[in-house]
């Protein structure tokens, strides 16, 4: 892995050198546009909408459109006078309950490295955070641009997530939520059964990504000529009219499910056993509360 940023923990009076690393990455296909005909890259160019000239690179600078028109156009030198604190260091702010935080604000995920000479406060910040059950609050300047952030042990490292601030967080506006919406009470009772029967242990290693798996598929027989595999058939499950009924049924479907499973069949895909029994269900809302907004 590479670094993408060097800079100190700064806790309390304690200064503990860490390396950043990017903790997570995806696996998605990356598509290219291509002319269809022969398979040519398609590249687009530079234009300038005002004298519809071609613009080199070194000379495209960042514009912000007022509500008015007009455009100010900023320069690497404006940037670097931002009146913001750029020494490289992630302050801690305070310390905070796990289950304060709702997991919406959270943005990216980094591996934080000690320096050499750090190695003994980063492992004692670590155990710390281990023993309270408590998450450090923190702030760090990435790419000039100041963000909040968590630090929480997590197999033997600090990872830092960068967070959203509490106005990038949309409000939910839904018809519903103005709604006085009754759910009987043996509606109630099954679907806490329903719950209840599906319940288990998280392991992320029990599921699979059935799209990655199937594109692979797809590009290999493309790449060799082959047949193309086909799309399975969607299962019938019968018209279900009454959300009572989709629910006995669901929980009858998770009890044989967890069945087969602790006989030793393992499925191949985790997937919510639900699904084909509601489908078609009458829908209602699962509370008769009010949301709390984010």
């Amino acid at each position: 892995m590479r670094s993408v940023w060097r800079g100190a923990i700064s806790f309390g009076l304690v200064t503990i050198g860490v390396r950043l690393y990017t903790a997570t990455e995806e696996h998605d296909f990356r598509f290219h546009q291509v002319h269809r005909e022969d398979g040519g890259r398609i590249r687009y160019k530079r234009v300038c909408q005002v004298c519809g000239e071609e613009v080199a690179y070194a000379d495209i600078a960042k514009g912000y459109e007022l509500d008015d028109g007009r455009v100010v156009v900023l320069d690497a030198e404006d940037f670097d006078k931002l009146p913001l604190n750029t020494d490289h260091a992630i302050d801690v702010l305070e310390f905070v309950p796990v289950d304060e935080v709702d997991p919406i604000y959270f943005q990216k995920s980094y591996y934080l490295e000690p320096d050499k000479a750090a190695t003994r406060p980063y492992v004692l910040l670590r155990t710390a955070l281990e023993n309270s059950g408590q998450l450090a609050v923190v702030k760090i300047t990435i790419r000039q641009r100041e963000t909040l952030a968590l630090l929480r042990a997590r197999d033997d490292v600090l990872v830092m997530h960068t967070m959203l601030w509490p106005d990038e967080v949309r409000k939910p506006d839904f018809e519903f939520l103005g709604s006085d919406v009754e759910v009987r009470p043996q509606e109630l009772k099954m679907a806490s059964s329903l719950v209840d029967s599906m319940a288990g242990s998280f392991d992320p290693g029990d599921f699979s990504d059935d799209y990655t798996e199937a594109m692979q598929k797809v590009i290999e027989a493309k790449a060799e000529g082959a047949e193309l595999p086909e799309r399975p058939e969607a299962e019938e499950s019968g018209e279900v009219i009454d959300l009572m009924t989709a629910l006995e049924r669901s929980v009858e479907q998770a009890k044989s499910a967890r069945g087969g499973k602790s006989a030793g069949r393992k499925p191949a895909a985790k997937k919510t056993a639900s699904a084909s029994a509601a489908k078609g269900a009458e829908r209602k809302a699962p509370a008769k509360k009010k949301a709390k907004p984010a």
